[in-house]
């Protein structure tokens, strides 16, 4: 299939569809690629737009330039000094965070640079993460006069709590190995060979059942907020409906005559 990229004048964010993967690719690298509005808008009218298109199985986020994602703009956040537009502007991140969480398909972060504050966030509501190793780690609010306070909902969802917290309260850097060892990303390989990485990641997923996917990933986030008797309780009702979902009796089945299930593209 030939790559297709939607553009406009300047894009804050490329899309770049290739064999049921979506590639959403953060173009300020000259910035650093900061979560302005404009691209928190960008990323979100992406997200809910693949969150329904049935051709698409899994998602990238990548980035231009030298950096992931240094976070939010501070200047455009220090041109409107007030409460109510920082909670707006809190909200409209916050609900990009949730929304990637909540579509369907599973969504890989290429980190192959600088991840800090909401950067760091990103990273860590992104189903995975590969990073390079020349990536480095950082909720650095606080050396600014500003907690990370958001960035921690993900954060502390990734990585032990002490951890976290030795994070939050000095702001500073980690390299990717420690991400790594910490569970905030998954993998960590030299820069040339990044892409190379996630294709293999996402090879392995998309050889699985989409159906199989989008349950089990919605089921996992919903019972992590649970307490454990409510958890087991839908992750039994969850497994009960995939059973009974054709690409699991044809899995099973193939068990059963010990050959390779034969799903339904």
């Amino acid at each position: 299939m030939e790559d297709t990229v939607r553009q406009s004048e300047t894009p804050y964010v490329l899309r770049t569809d290739r064999d049921g993967v979506a590639t959403l690719t953060l173009n300020r690298g000259d910035r650093f690629n900061p979560l302005s509005e404009e691209m928190l808008a960008a990323l979100q009218a992406e997200v809910e737009a693949i969150s329904v298109d049935p051709a698409i199985r899994l998602v990238v986020i990548a980035a231009q330039g030298r950096a992931f994602c240094a976070g939010h703009d501070l200047k455009q956040m220090r041109a409107s000094p007030s409460a109510a537009y920082y909670k707006k502007l809190f909200g409209q991140c916050s609900k990009l965070m949730l929304a990637i969480q909540q579509m369907p398909q599973p969504v890989i972060a290429r980190v192959q640079g600088l991840a800090t504050a909401a950067g760091c966030q990103l990273v860590a509501m992104c189903d995975l993460a590969v990073a390079a190793t020349e990536a480095k780690f950082a909720v650095s609010g606080v050396n600014y006069g500003l907690f990370c306070s958001t960035p921690s909902v993900g954060l502390s969802r990734n990585v032990p709590r002490k951890q976290a917290m030795e994070m939050l309260l000095t702001g500073d850097f980690i390299d990717a190995e420690t991400a790594r060892e910490r569970g905030l990303v998954n993998r960590v390989v030299p820069l040339a060979a990044l892409d190379d990485e996630i294709a293999k990641l996402a090879a392995s997923i998309l050889a699985k059942p989409a159906v199989a996917i989008a349950m089990g990933k919605q089921m996992f986030y919903r019972q992590a907020e649970m307490g454990i008797a409510a958890a087991y309780q839908l992750a039994g009702e969850t497994m009960a409906c995939n059973m009974m979902d054709e690409a699991a009796l044809e899995g099973v089945q193939a068990f059963i005559e010990k050959r390779k299930p034969a799903w339904q593209p």
